[in-house]
């Protein structure tokens, strides 16, 4: 199974799927835990609270690194959403000390870039048409700039203009690794689920051993462990789910480019 895989579930069926499989477990464990309490009556529970609670322990610290991994994730992509903005925005100054009519062409494909790059978030069904069009987008810059280096192979602003273009460029790729390839591993996702029905099968069993009946307190650990589970699927997802990266930076650069000329709206934008 890949990620892909996983991405093509609903973000709210993850944490369900898991919540169901981990209440199968706690009656698994309580029924086997009540069987055991009456054939064997020489076994305790105390032992095994100990072995449950080392258990429980193992399984908050896998729980503790996921959610790290993916909150850490989760900012590198924030942070590369300014850096991106940052080096649209410089390389929009920068053209403008390019020869007309290259400076105008430019600025016009830097502002349907900048339109791009903002719907490319806010369309998650279309992200690979609007990565195809920026990545067109970019080629045309770059024809651009090879012609004004042919022109004045000297020039510094030019030099300038090719540098801030190249980084743009890269950090185009560097977002597209960060939201969409640098994500949480299936694997990861098959321990914790693996584990996380381990923890409840065991304390389901200490339950079902001490002879006690079942509580609505174990219902509350499914919901508690579900949750962050979905805290974590929540923040490995950069298309979907409740925590969004905030596209405000490119907003700004948007609106800077505005002011200086009219925003001429990219061909064949709308799906």
């Amino acid at each position: 199974m890949s990620v892909d895989a996983l991405d093509s579930l609903p973000i709210l069926a993850l944490p369900t799927a898991i919540g169901i499989l981990l209440l199968v477990a706690l009656e698994i464990g309580y029924r086997l835990g009540r069987w055991r309490h009456v054939h064997y009556l020489d076994e305790k529970d105390v032992p095994v609270g100990a072995m449950v609670g080392s258990v429980l322990g193992l399984l908050a610290l896998v729980l503790g690194f996921t959610f790290s991994l993916a909150a850490s994730r989760f900012d590198a992509r924030r942070m590369v959403v300014l850096d991106e903005a940052n080096a649209i925005g410089t390389t929009y100054l920068r053209a403008q000390f390019l020869e007309s009519p290259q400076k105008e062409e430019v600025s016009n494909l830097l502002r349907n870039y900048v339109d791009l790059r903002i719907m490319s978030a806010e369309r998650a069904s279309h992200l690979s048409e609007m990565v195809s069009k920026s990545e067109a987008v970019q080629a045309e810059i770059w024809k651009h700039a090879v012609k004004a280096s042919a022109a004045s192979p000297r020039s510094v602003p030019v030099g300038l203009f090719v540098e801030s273009l190249n980084q743009m460029i890269d950090l185009h790729a560097a977002r597209l690794l960060a939201g969409l390839r640098s994500r949480v591993p299936v694997s990861i996702w098959i321990a914790l689920t693996c584990l996380s029905f381990l923890s409840m099968l065991a304390v389901g069993y200490q339950s079902g051993l001490a002879a006690t009946r079942r509580s609505p307190a174990m219902v509350g650990l499914v919901i508690a462990f579900s949750s962050v589970v979905f805290l974590i699927a929540d923040l490995d997802r950069a298309q979907e789910g409740f925590l969004r990266v905030s596209q405000q930076a490119l907003l700004d650069v948007q609106r800077s480019m505005d002011i200086h000329g009219p925003s001429v709206a990219p061909k064949d934008s709308e799906p």
